[in-house]
C-alpha cells in the first residue's frame, strides 16, 4: 500500500429533516452569541431566512442577503466590514456555493484583523494558482470566528477547508483558490427539507458537481483509503438518487438520499488536492462566467476521458460504482463507459454538453487553455500536463 496522509476537520455535523428547526440548540453549546447570516436573494423571498431569524432571535445580529456565485472579493469585504460592525463571533452560510465561499473568506478576513497581523500574500498573479497562507496554519488550528453551514444544493463545499474567489486584474477576472484549514465549517446542518424546492437545473447542476467531487478524489494524487471509500459510496448514492431528484423535486428520500451523497462527496474532496477537471472548471467560472455546476456538467466526461490511460483501474471502479456491469470489458473500457454514463445522464437532466451552448467563443480557447496550464491545481492532476495545448485539444473537444 502507498503512503498517505490528510488532515481531519474538527467538524460537528447535524444530519436530519427538519433538524434547521433545532438551530438554536445547536449553536447553544458553542457559545456563540452574535451571527451573522450569508445567503442569497432566493432564500429570502421563500421564507428561509425569516425562519432562520424566527430561531436565532436576538443571536442574529446582521443578514447580508445577496450572494453571488463564484464569490467576488467585493462582496467579501462588504460582508466582513459589516461583520465587524456587529462584532460577529461566527458566521452562518446559507445556500450554494457562493454563500459558502463569502463565509469563508469573511472568516479569514476576520481571523487577519483581530490578530492583527497578514497572514497573506499580496500581488498575486493571477493564474488561478491555490493560495495558502504566508504564515501557514498549523493543518489543525481552529478559526477565531468560524463558518456554520446550511447547504442548500449539492454544492460539497461545506465539508471543505477550500474556497474560490474570484478577483479583478485589469480588465480580466480570475478565480483564485483559497486554502486554509481554519475555513473548514465548524458546525454543518444537512436538512433535506431545504431542497425540496430547488430548481431542476441547480438541483441537476450541483449534482454533477458533486459527482465531479468523486470522481476527482479517485484519481487525485493524494487519494487515500477514507477519500477513496466515501468516494466510492458517493458516486453509488448520486448516480441513484440525482435522476429521482431531477424527476420530482418534492420526492422527499430521494432528496435526503442525494444530500447524503453529496456529503459524501465533499468528504472525499476535502482529504485530498484537487486536478485538472476542477482546475479548469474554475478557469470557465472566474474568466468566463459559466456556473460552477454548468462547468462540471460539461467538462466531467472529457476529464474522465482525458485521465483514462493513467487512471484506468480508479476510473473502472467508478463505472462499477455507477451500476455499470464490468463483463468482459477491460479498465480502460470500463473509465469509456463511466464517461458515457455520465454524459448521458447530464443529456437526461437537459444540462449543456458543449462549452460553445453556455456563451465560450471558439477564440476565447487558447486564452483559457493558458491561464489552466498555469493552475497550480491543474498541474496536480495525476496524467501529467506539458503544454497548453493539450489543455486547448482538452476545451475543443468540449466546445
Amino acid at each position: 500500500m502507498n503512503e498517505y496522509h490528510y488532515t481531519g476537520y474538527a467538524q460537528e455535523i447535524i444530519f436530519g429533516a427538519g433538524a434547521l428547526a433545532r438551530l438554536a440548540d445547536l449553536v447553544e453549546p458553542f457559545g456563540w452569541r452574535r451571527l451573522l447570516l450569508c445567503s442569497s436573494g432566493s432564500l429570502r423571498r421563500d421564507g428561509t431566512i425569516d425562519g432562520i431569524a424566527r430561531a436565532l432571535g436576538d443571536r442574529l445580529v446582521a443578514v447580508y442577503d445577496s450572494a453571488l456565485s463564484h464569490t467576488h472579493e467585493s462582496q467579501v469585504a462588504e460582508v466582513a466590514a459589516l461583520a465587524e460592525q456587529h462584532e460577529v463571533d461566527a458566521v452562518i452560510a446559507l445556500g450554494g456555493g457562493g454563500a459558502l465561499g463569502i463565509a469563508k473568506a469573511v472568516s479569514l478576513a476576520l481571523e487577519e484583523r483581530r490578530r492583527a497581523r497578514s497572514e497573506y500574500p499580496v500581488g498575486e498573479t493571477g493564474n488561478n494558482e491555490t493560495i495558502q497562507p504566508a504564515r501557514a496554519a498549523f493543518p489543525t488550528a481552529q478559526p477565531l470566528v468560524p463558518v456554520i453551514a446550511i447547504p442548500t444544493t449539492y454544492a460539497g463545499s461545506e465539508m471543505t477547508p477550500v474556497y474560490g474567489i474570484t478577483r479583478q486584474f485589469g480588465d480580466k477576472t480570475r478565480k483564485i483558490t483559497v486554502s486554509d484549514p481554519r475555513a473548514a465549517p465548524k458546525l454543518v446542518i444537512y436538512d433535506p427539507l431545504l431542497t425540496l424546492h430547488l430548481p431542476p437545473v441547480i438541483t441537476a447542476s450541483t449534482g454533477i458537481n458533486a459527482l465531479a467531487h468523486c470522481v476527482e478524489a479517485l484519481y487525485s494524487i493524494t487519494r487515500n483509503p477514507l477519500s477513496t471509500a466515501t468516494a466510492l459510496s458517493g458516486i453509488d448514492i448520486i448516480t441513484r438518487s440525482l435522476p429521482r431528484c431531477y424527476a420530482d423535486g418534492s420526492d422527499q428520500l430521494a432528496r435526503a438520499e442525494m444530500l447524503s451523497g453529496a456529503h459524501l462527496a465533499g468528504v472525499a474532496l476535502a482529504h485530498v488536492v484537487m486536478a485538472l477537471h476542477h482546475g479548469i472548471c474554475h478557469v470557465l467560472g472566474g474568466t468566463a462566467g459559466v456556473p460552477h455546476g454548468i462547468a462540471n456538467s460539461i467538462m466531467l466526461p472529457h476529464a474522465i476521458r482525458f485521465n483514462s490511460d493513467a487512471e484506468a483501474p480508479v476510473l473502472a471502479q467508478a463505472a462499477e460504482a455507477m451500476g455499470i456491469a464490468r463483463g468482459e470489458r477491460d479498465d480502460e473500457e470500463m473509465a469509456e463507459q463511466a464517461a458515457r454514463r455520465v454524459y448521458s445522464l447530464v443529456g437526461q437532466m437537459h444540462l449543456p454538453q458543449r462549452l460553445r451552448d453556455v456563451g465560450v467563443t471558439e477564440a476565447a480557447l487558447p486564452e483559457l487553455a493558458q491561464l489552466a496550464f498555469q493552475s497550480r491545481t491543474v498541474q496536480n492532476n495525476p496524467k501529467p500536463i506539458a503544454s497548453a495545448a493539450q489543455l486547448e485539444t482538452l476545451l475543443r473537444a468540449a466546445w
